[in-house]
């Protein structure tokens, strides 16, 4: 007999990894899946960072309510989970008068939606404001509310917590198809076995639009992968703090220059739609399209310090916003399937989804309890993650303390970003563990400084050996087909003959 759960979530984004924290409140058993070797892999790796206001999304739809209502979330968010936020705000600017009545039109519909503080700020206040962006700029609008975090934070502390409370959690497993009778879900299969349920959360961002086909939903409904660059900024050379964004066109938000929770400077993405959804390859032509729209927000900018790329892919999807009288055929799904019982079915959920993720968790509890589950509250959940100490951050009294208690925090491994060999093993041993490269940066954030891990890569392939007893020659970026080494070159190095 296959091994049973209340609820199965496949997907270990930020979307399903929030909703499992929130579902974690509850007296069930929960399992959550993800097919890659460690969580934050997809979507939630290759975003702007921004906890968006609220202003941008079509009144009415699905992504402004879950926006702006995830947004209030975050602050707290933060605290109890122990990742970095920071409530910076944005500009929208309009360079030009003839962009002014696309910017008055983003202001109205930013009140419409419930965006609190929203200001419009005269060019000339906002170039004495901000000394750096187009002295052409003639007008700015100012979102208090909007927000800077670090994905790769949220979204591990989030799973931390949900195993703090019981949730499992399996990595390398590969949803393949649901086990059902008649109409209802009754589990799911996978590469490593069949796992009963009474639900599944369809939380698989890129590939949501296959996983609900598997089940007889919306044959209609198509993802196509959005595919998004980005340069990233030294921050010795460089600094912004609040989130710059251009006014916005039929495209998209436009090329934003923001300042990071890590210190850097960002700049991207464009929106280009692609057939594949793994292809997250930097192109000549996309890196030239964003240096051009951030050089009209901020003309001094070069790609001098520029120390990393990336591009990361966006869920675009094609499901029409449901509220009466809303013309928009791209809002999220969030439901309970009318022909499919035992099914939490979300698609499309692209930008805004980061922001969207704890209102999209709060909504998930909201179609259970109207299905009839009766949610009972566990007494010993608790909701506070406590954060790892990060040693750049700390005081010189702190580091001290810390390296009488444990000598490995005193031995530098990362110099760019200053990550110690303590933070380095406390993250392989957590209650989620590091165990490759990518899964150690995206917790301590080491190796991406300017030498992009250049000295630490070493020390940290043998440390990662040691701590998980395994061969260098195993130790990988970021799984199988992804090791470092390929063999030895004298005898007897990590037992091999050479």
């Amino acid at each position: 007999m296959p091994q049973t759960y209340d609820v199965i979530i496949i997907g270990g984004g930020i979307i399903g990894s929030i909703a499992a924290r929130y579902l974690s409140r509850y007296q069930l058993s929960i399992l959550l899946i993800d097919r890659e070797t460690d969580i934050c892999m997809g979507t939630t790796a290759g975003n702007s960072a921004f906890v968006h206001a609220g202003y941008d999304p079509v009144p009415g739809s699905l992504k402004a309510l879950t926006n702006v209502e995830g947004n209030a979330l975050y602050e707290q968010l933060s605290v109890d989970l122990g990742f970095d936020f920071e409530r910076n705000g944005d500009y929208v600017v309009a360079i030009g008068q003839e962009e002014v009545p696309a910017l008055e039109r983003l202001m109205a519909q930013g009140k419409k939606n419930g965006v609190p503080g929203l200001a419009m700020i005269p060019g000339d206040e906002f170039l004495r404001r901000e000394p750096l962006i187009n002295p052409d700029a003639v007008l700015a609008m100012w979102a208090p509310s909007g927000g800077t975090c670090d994905p790769f934070g949220a979204n591990i502390a989030a799973c931390e917590n949900a195993i703090q409370n019981g949730v499992q959690v399996m990595l390398e497993t590969e949803f393949l198809d649901f086990i059902r009778e008649g109409t209802r879900i009754t589990g799911i299969r996978t590469n490593r076995g069949d796992f009963a349920c009474r639900w599944v959360v369809n939380a698989t961002g890129l590939f949501a639009d296959d996983v609900m086909h598997k089940a007889g939903v919306r044959p209609e409904f198509k993802i196509q992968p959005r595919r998004g660059e980005y340069y990233v900024l030294d921050e010795a050379e460089i600094k912004l703090k609040p989130c710059f964004f251009p006014t916005p066109s039929a495209a998209g938000k436009g090329i934003l220059v923001a300042g990071t929770v890590h210190g850097n400077v960002i700049i991207g993405p464009n929106a280009e739609v692609i057939a594949d959804k793994e292809d997250r390859a930097v192109t000549a032509a996309g890196l030239q399209e964003i240096i051009c729209g951030a050089k009209k927000l901020v003309p001094s900018l070069t790609l001098r310090p520029v120390i990393s790329l990336f591009a990361g892919l966006r869920a675009y999807g094609n499901a029409p916003c449901e509220t009466p009288g809303v013309d928009y055929g791209h809002d999220f799904i969030i439901e309970i399937p009318k022909n499919v019982q035992g099914l939490i079915n979300l698609g499309g959920i692209e930008s805004p989804g980061l922001t969207a993720a704890p209102a999209i968790a709060l909504r998930i509890i909201d179609l259970l309890k109207d299905a009839g589950e009766k949610l009972l509250e566990k007494r010993d959940w608790n909701p506070v993650r406590v954060r790892r100490p990060r040693f750049r951050h700390l005081s010189m009294e702190e580091r001290a303390e810390l390296i009488r208690k444990d000598e490995r925090y005193g031995r530098v491994v990362c110099r760019c970003e200053t990550v110690t060999e303590g933070e380095i093993v406390a993250e392989i041993h957590a209650p989620l563990p590091a165990r490759t490269y990518d899964a150690i940066k995206r917790r301590t954030w080491l190796g991406t400084g300017r030498c992009l891990g250049g000295f630490d890569l070493p020390r940290v392939v043998d440390i990662l050996a040691r701590e998980l007893d395994i061969s260098p020659l195993e130790v990988s970026k970021k799984g199988p087909g992804s090791e470092f080494l390929s063999g030895t070159t004298k005898p007897g190095m990590f037992g091999g003959e050479g």
